[in-house]
């Protein structure tokens, strides 16, 4: 264990490795392709190569084929007993000098508080809103709900507003937001932070106070779709039928009966399916 250890810091010690072993944690579970890494963090395809191939080596990327392109996964069990190494071999298991990182709890509803839940993408012109008036009207009074973009648009795309118009979902109060309108001393505490698209989640972000169930939901963009009128239409149908049923299954989780890391595995398992297919 110690030479394999050993070996995954030595990996991880160099920066750009790093980077890449960051970027596809916060994409977990999804598999990245070789050449979204590469441009995600401005590397050279044959260096990217290099990297992925030494994280492939020391155990902590697994690669998996489709057709002929390569992704790549995070082998979280290889990072959990790297830790496990770190705090019980080097630590000697002593609490006092390495203790663990606070974990917080599962959310308690029964103090029938309501949960904030943010949704970020890049533009917050489309996805994003569509998670936004989604979780409003199914979730209830059970969740504040809002969302941001890293690089938001000074509009909502047309196409999308014009959809949840035609849903029945009230459109007069969304609006492009910045995420760091969150971020700031002053913002509410999230409970739930949820990235639905791929390049938002390959930018690094700051750590969100208060350490939220946080997952990865991503969706194909339907403002790059191209086509007929009726064709880009539909792309948007299918962003939001896909987001509709995701957001379905959130809300019928067991919030009461599960703790932290069975909600983050739930969260994580609604972003893995293939709900986004299902027609709304």
């Amino acid at each position: 264990m110690e030479k394999e250890s050993l070996t995954q810091l030595a990996t991880l010690s160099h920066p750009q490795r790093m980077q890449i072993f960051r970027l596809l944690m916060r994409r977990y579970p999804d598999a990245v392709p070789a050449g979204e890494i590469a441009e995600a963090l401005g590397l050279k395809a044959s260096t990217n190569s290099v990297y992925l191939a030494a994280l492939r080596e020391a155990g902590l990327v697994t690669q998996i084929r489709h057709g002929t392109s390569l992704h790549y996964r995070a082998e979280t069990a290889t990072l959990q007993r790297l830790m496990g190494y770190l705090l019980n071999d080097c630590c000697r298991g002593r609490p006092d000098l390495c203790p663990p990182l606070p974990v917080k709890d599962g959310p308690d509803i029964m103090d029938h508080r309501k949960y904030n839940v943010l949704f970020i993408c890049t533009g917050n012109s489309a996805r994003s809103i569509f998670a936004e008036a989604l979780l409003r009207d199914m979730g209830g009074d059970r969740f504040n709900v809002y969302s941001a973009g890293t690089r938001p648009h000074s509009e909502l795309n047309p196409y999308a507003v014009s959809l949840l118009a035609a849903k029945g979902h009230d459109i007069s109060n969304l609006r492009a937001k910045n995420v760091s309108e969150f971020q700031g001393p002053e913002a509410p505490r999230m409970d739930f932070v949820f990235t639905v698209c791929n390049q938002a989640a390959n930018e690094e972000c700051p750590t969100w106070e208060g350490q939220p169930v946080s997952a990865h939901w991503g969706m194909p963009d339907p403002v790059t779709a191209e086509g007929t009128e009726a064709e880009k239409k539909l792309a948007f149908q299918q962003a939001y039928g896909g987001l509709k049923n995701r957001i379905t299954t959130f809300t019928a989780l067991p919030f009461d009966t599960l703790d932290r890391i069975s909600l983050q595995a739930a969260v994580d398992g609604i972003g893995a399916s293939d709900l986004e297919n299902t027609p709304a």
